[in-house]
C-alpha cells in the first residue's frame, strides 16, 4: 500500500509544481501547449520506442489482458454513448470521453504499481501495447479527422488509417519499437542514449503541462459548469472498469497474480496522455483535464483496496 501512494504522490508533486509554475506564468501564455505538443511529437514517441524495443511480442495475449480489455471495451463504448447521446457532443470530443473512461495510465503510473504490487514490470506490458497499437491509433485517428473548426464526415478506411500512422509521431515509434523487438537485434548502447533520455522526459513534461492546464484560465466557474460528464466518466473508468475486469477474469477461472494484474492494471486512473490528445486537438480539454485528476485520486484508494484485497 505504501509503495502505490508513493506512485501516486510522486504524479501530484510534478503536476502540483506544473500548477506553480503556471500560476507564476514563469513559462509565458501559451507553454502549456508547447508542452504538450512537445510531449506529443517527440517525448511520447521516444519513450514508446525504447519501452516497446524491449518487450517480447510473445508475451502479450494472457488472460489477465483479456480482462481488461473486456473491461476496457466496456466502459469506452458507454463513454461514447454518453457523450453522443446524452451530452451531444461532436465526434472529437466522443473520442475524448471514450478514451477518458477506458485508457489508463499505464505507463508512469502502471509500471510502478506493477512493480510494487504485482512484482513483475512486464504484467502491465501487454496493456502498454493494446492501449498504444489498437486503442490510440483508432482514437487518434478520429481526433485528426475531426481536426478543425468542426467535424469532417469524412470515411476513415484501412488505406485512410494507413496514411495517419504514417504521419502520426506515435504511432511511428510504437511501430519502430515493435519491429525492433520483432527482430531480436539491440541497438548499440550509444545509439540509444539519446532516445532513453528523451523518453525519459515524456511523463514528467506531460504532468507539468497538465499542472499548467490547472493554473490557467478556468472559463465559467464551476457552479456554472456541467459536472455530469466528468463525474460520471471518472466512474467508469475508476469503478465500473475495474469491476468488470475482475468478473471476467473470475469468469476465465483466473486467480493469484493473474487475478490481482488484471484487476489492479484495469484500476489504473485515466493517462494523462488523454489530456495531450485533447489539447494538441483542442477536443474537450477541461474535460479531459478534470477526469485525470479525479480518476487519479479516486485510483489511488481503489489500487491499494484491490492489492490488500486479492494480493
Amino acid at each position: 500500500m505504501r509503495q502505490v501512494l508513493a506512485g501516486f504522490a510522486a504524479i501530484w508533486t510534478v503536476t502540483a509544481v506544473g500548477w506553480l509554475v503556471g500560476r507564476r506564468d514563469l513559462l509565458g501564455p501559451r507553454a502549456e501547449r508547447v508542452l504538450a505538443r512537445l510531449v506529443f511529437f517527440v517525448l511520447t514517441p521516444a519513450l514508446l520506442f525504447t519501452t516497446l524495443s524491449r518487450t517480447d511480442p510473445a508475451d502479450l495475449a494472457t488472460p489477465a489482458l483479456a480482462a481488461f480489455a473486456a473491461g476496457a471495451l466496456v466502459t469506452g463504448a458507454a463513454g461514447a454513448a454518453l457523450a453522443r447521446w446524452r451530452w451531444r457532443r461532436p465526434l472529437g470530443e466522443t473520442a475524448v470521453a471514450t478514451l477518458c473512461a477506458s485508457y489508463v495510465n499505464a505507463g508512469n503510473l502502471g509500471i510502478p504499481i506493477a512493480a510494487y504490487v504485482l512484482g513483475d514490470v512486464a504484467a502491465v506490458a501487454p496493456v502498454l501495447l493494446f492501449q498504444t497499437l489498437l486503442v490510440a491509433p483508432l482514437a487518434l485517428a478520429v481526433l485528426d479527422r475531426t481536426d478543425g473548426a468542426a467535424d469532417r464526415r469524412t470515411g476513415f478506411g484501412p488505406a485512410r488509417l494507413f496514411l495517419f500512422a504514417g504521419r502520426n509521431p506515435i504511432m511511428l515509434g510504437s511501430a519502430a519499437g515493435i519491429a525492433v523487438a520483432a527482430s531480436g537485434w539491440r541497438p548499440p548502447d550509444e545509439a540509444l542514449r539519446p532516445v532513453e533520455l528523451l523518453g525519459s522526459a515524456a511523463v514528467p513534461v506531460a504532468l507539468l503541462a497538465l499542472g499548467l492546464a490547472l493554473a490557467g484560465p478556468r472559463g465559467e466557474p464551476s457552479a456554472g459548469r456541467a459536472v455530469e460528464p466528468a463525474y460520471a466518466l471518472v466512474a467508469l473508468k475508476a469503478l465500473v472498469h475495474p469491476a468488470l475486469a475482475y468478473l471476467v477474469a473470475r469468469l476465465l477461472g483466473l486467480d493469484g497474480p493473474a487475478l490481482l494484474a488484471a484487476a489492479v492494471t484495469a484500476a489504473l486512473p485515466t493517462a494523462q496522455n488523454v489530456y495531450v490528445f485533447a489539447a494538441r486537438y483542442e477536443r474537450a480539454e477541461p474535460l479531459a483535464r478534470d477526469v485525470v485528476l479525479l480518476s487519479t485520486l479516486v485510483a489511488a484508494a481503489t489500487t491499494g483496496v484491490l492489492a490488500a484485497w486479492l494480493g
